[in-house]
C-alpha cells in the first residue's frame, strides 16, 4: 500500500496552521506527534455523549464506558501482538511504565550483589529509575559503551552480562541518533544469564510493526502521544505470569480485592491490580481511536512511506555547509544535527521564524551528549504526515542561518 502524505495531512487540523507568517512546519514528532481528527473526536465525543466513571457502576454510563476501555486494551493487545489482553497495563506513559517495573519487580527481585544493564544511549526515564533502585537496593548499574559512530557496542554489551544480571533496559530506537537496536538479540543473550529484559519502545511504536513475542522481552513500554493518540495515556505489557507474580506499586480504589483495618487487604487481579485510582478514560479511548487510525493505514506502508523520506533527508542535508549529523546514517524516526559552532538554540529559534518546529536541547539524553562532547543538539524527527517539500524548507532554512551567522 502507498501511502499519500496529502491525503494524511488533511485529517490533522494544526498542519494547516501559520506560524510566524509561514505555514507550519512541524518536525518534533519524536517528542510529541499531533492528533489526527479521528483521535480529537473520539476523545471528544466521550466527555459529550459517554462520560463516566468507570470500574463498579451499574448505571448504563458507566458500564458502557468501562466496556470501551476494556475494548481498547483488547486492541491494544492485537496491536502489539500480545497474548492476551490482561498482559496490557494502562499507564500514563513510558515513565510510569518503568518506573512500575523498577518499584514493583525491582523492588521484589533486586538485592545487593545484583546488576542492571542499561546502554549510554538511554533516555532519562530509562536511567533514572534504575539509579533509584540500585542506590535503594545495593545493585550495581552497568552501561553499555558506544561506538564511535553512536551505536551499541556489543562486545561491551556480552561481556556485561554474568549470572548476577538481574535486568537488561534498553530502548528499541533512540531518541536522538533513531538507532534502531538489535533487542532482539539482545534479550537472548540476557536470558541466557537468567535476566529479564525490558524495552523502551516510545520511539518505535509509531513507526514499526510491534510484536512483543517475537521481540522476546518480558517488559514493554510506551507513550500514547507519541503515537498520535492524547497525552497522559501509556501501556505497559509483560506476560500475564510475571504481572501475577509482581505486587502492586500504588494503593488505592480499583486495584484491591477486598480492604479491612483488621485483616490483610487483598489485591485485585492483574493488571487492574497497577490501575490504582480513576484512570485517564478518555485518553484510553483516543488511544484505541489511534491504533484504528494506524491499523487502517498499516504499519508496514507507514515503516515503508517513513524509511524513503528519511532517505531522502538524510541525503539532502549533505546540502547545508557546516552540519553535523550524529550517529549512522540508518536511522528511524530521527536526525539529530549542530549546525557549526551554532549554539543548537540559536538554530531553533531562528527556524522558528520560518515556521519549521524542531526540538533542541539535550533530549533527556545527557550521558549520550557527553559522548558526543555537546551540551546541546537540534533534533528534526519525522511522521508519516511529513513530506519532501517540509525536509526542504528544513534544509533551506539551515542554508539561509549558515549565511546569516557566517
Amino acid at each position: 500500500m502507498t501511502l499519500s502524505p496529502e491525503v494524511i495531512r488533511q485529517q490533522f487540523p494544526i498542519l494547516s496552521r501559520e506560524v510566524n507568517g509561514q505555514r507550519l512546519v512541524y518536525l518534533d514528532s519524536a517528542a510529541s506527534a499531533q492528533r489526527p481528527d479521528v483521535v480529537i473526536d473520539a476523545e471528544a465525543d466521550f466527555y459529550r455523549q459517554g462520560y463516566a466513571a468507570v470500574h463498579r457502576g451499574i448505571h448504563t454510563l458507566s458500564a458502557e464506558a468501562t466496556g470501551q476501555m476494556e475494548a481498547v486494551r483488547e486492541q491494544v493487545a492485537s496491536f502489539i501482538h500480545a497474548a492476551e489482553a490482561e498482559e496490557v497495563v494502562f499507564v500514563r506513559g513510558t515513565t510510569e511504565a518503568i518506573n512500575l517495573v523498577a518499584n514493583s519487580w525491582g523492588q521484589d527481585n533486586i538485592g545487593p550483589g545484583d546488576n542492571i544493564v542499561i546502554s549510554l544511549m538511554e533516555h532519562h526515564a530509562n536511567i533514572v529509575p534504575w539509579q533509584l533502585l540500585c542506590q535503594r537496593r545495593g545493585a550495581e548499574l552497568r552501561v553499555i559503551n558506544l561506538l564511535p559512530d553512536g551505536s551499541l557496542d556489543m562486545a561491551h554489551f556480552h561481556g556485561l552480562l554474568d549470572q548476577r544480571t538481574r535486568l537488561l533496559a534498553v530502548a528499541q530506537v533512540s531518541n536522538v541518533q533513531g538507532i534502531a537496536n538489535p533487542v532482539t538479540e539482545m534479550a537472548a543473550a540476557a536470558h541466557r544469564v537468567g535476566a529479564l529484559v525490558l524495552v523502551d519502545g516510545a520511539q518505535a511504536i509509531m513507526h514499526t510493526p510491534v510484536d512483543v513475542q517475537a521481540l522476546g522481552c518480558d517488559f514493554y513500554a510506551f507513550s500514547g502521544h507519541k503515537m498520535y493518540a492524547p497525552t497522559g495515556i501509556g501501556i505497559l505489557w509483560a506476560s500475564k505470569a510475571l504481572l501475577d507474580a509482581m505486587p502492586p506499586w500504588q494503593g488505592g480504589g480499583s486495584m484491591i480485592a477486598s480492604v479491612s483495618l483488621t485483616e490483610s487487604t487483598t489485591w485485585a487481579a492483574a493488571p487492574w491490580r497497577f490501575e490504582a485510582g480513576t484512570p485517564h478514560t478518555a485518553g484510553i479511548i483516543g488511544l484505541g481511536a489511534a491504533i484504528r487510525w494506524l491499523t487502517d493505514l498499516g504499519m508496514a506502508a507507514i515503516e515503508q512511506r517513513e524509511h524513503a523520506l528519511m532517505a531522502y533527508a538524510v541525503d539532502a542535508l549533505k546540502a547545508v555547509p557546516d552540519l553535523i549529523v550524529y550517529g549512522p546514517p540508518q536511522r528511524t524516526g530521527v536526525i539529530a544535527f549542530n549546525l557549526g559552532q551554532h549554539h543548537a538554540y540559536d538554530v531553533g529559534s531562528f527556524l522558528d521564524n520560518y515556521g519549521i518546529a524542531i526540538r533542541t536541547g539535550h533530549h533527556c539524553a545527557m550521558p549520550l551528549m557527553a559522548f558526543w562532547g555537546v551540551p546541546a543538539m537540534c533534533r528534526a524527527s519525522l511522521a508519516v504526515y511529513n513530506t519532501e517539500e517540509e525536509v526542504d524548507k528544513l534544509v533551506a532554512g539551515l542554508q539561509r542561518i549558515h549565511r546569516l551567522l557566517a
